[in-house]
Parts: structure tokens; C-alpha cells; sequence
């Protein structure tokens, strides 16, 4: 019996569940009031911890490959949540700009869905999948880094991974 036929599809259907608990884990955070204990309570261990401005640190939560957000969380030096935001967005997209180091891309939108290296081209291609707010459709923006790991551009376009580009439903 392959295992992986069975545990592929529990582990994509746990990650759905956790994602579509996000809003009910926002509600239940007050900027201000709640917690860092409050924050780990509801959304668990971030996947990375960055240093702030003030002394703050930023808890990193993803919802990629398969979701269309990534939470960046603020936590003050009072051990209080300062700021919950959702970070893949056209402002920050846009923010993202030719000669910026990987680093602060992934500090700014995220770990990303797909990270694919075309060694031909000497070039790295980073993917987040997110939710085009105008269309409703899933979209998939895209950082292209040289090999010194700096943007050399970017991309939106569709996202080829999903139902409606392979024909499903």
C-alpha cells in the first residue's frame, strides 16, 4: 500500500482547515490587548520570527503552497500584539523592487508557495499564491532573483496550478 497517496490528501485537507480558521483566530486578537501567549495560542509557533523597528518582533505565519495569505504579527516589547497583517497584496507587491536582497522579500511577503531555479537562465523564480480581491480568482505573483539573490524583476499572472487551468472544477 502507498502511504503517500493517503497522507498527501489528510495533510493538504489539515492545512485547508487550518487557513479557513483564520478569521475566527483574527477576531479573537485585539491589537493592543492580546498577547504574544494569545497569539501562539490561536495561530501556534510561527514559521520565523524577524526583528522589528522598536524593538518589536514580527511572527511570521504562512498559508502557502495552497493558501492565498501569509499573516505577518506584531509583537511588542511588551510582549503585546501591535499589528496583524495580511501581507500579499498589490501594495506590497508593488513594494518590491529590482536590486532588493531575497531576504527582505521574505521578510516582507513571506515564505513562498514554489522556489524554482532555471541554472540556464542563472535565475531564481520565488511564488506566492494569493486571491486577486477585483476578480476573486486565484492569481500567483512572482519574484525573479538573479544568482547574488537580488530582484531582477517581477510577475503576476494566473495561477497554473489551479482547478480552472487544468480543467477542473
Amino acid at each position: 500500500m502507498n502511504l503517500h497517496r493517503f497522507l498527501l490528501p489528510a495533510a493538504l485537507a489539515s492545512l485547508l482547515a487550518l487557513a479557513a480558521c483564520d478569521p475566527q483566530r483574527i477576531a479573537e486578537l485585539e491589537e493592543g490587548v492580546s498577547t504574544e501567549a494569545d497569539v501562539v495560542a490561536r495561530f501556534g509557533r510561527p514559521e520565523n520570527v524577524w526583528p522589528g523597528p522598536n524593538g518589536e518582533r514580527i511572527f511570521e505565519y504562512n498559508r502557502q503552497p495552497e493558501g492565498t495569505q501569509n499573516y505577518m504579527i506584531s509583537i511588542g516589547p511588551d510582549g503585546r500584539m501591535s499589528a496583524l497583517r495580511q501581507v500579499l497584496n498589490p501594495d506590497n507587491f508593488r513594494r518590491v523592487q529590482p536590486g532588493m536582497p531575497m531576504e527582505a522579500v521574505r521578510q516582507m511577503l513571506g515564505k513562498p508557495a514554489k522556489q524554482i531555479p532555471y541554472d540556464l537562465k542563472r535565475e531564481i523564480y520565488w511564488s506566492w499564491r494569493f486571491m486577486d480581491a477585483d476578480t476573486q480568482q486565484k492569481q500567483m505573483f512572482h519574484v525573479v532573483f538573479n544568482r547574488d539573490y537580488r530582484v531582477l524583476r517581477t510577475e503576476t499572472g494566473p495561477d497554473l496550478d489551479g482547478p480552472d487551468m487544468r480543467g477542473g472544477g
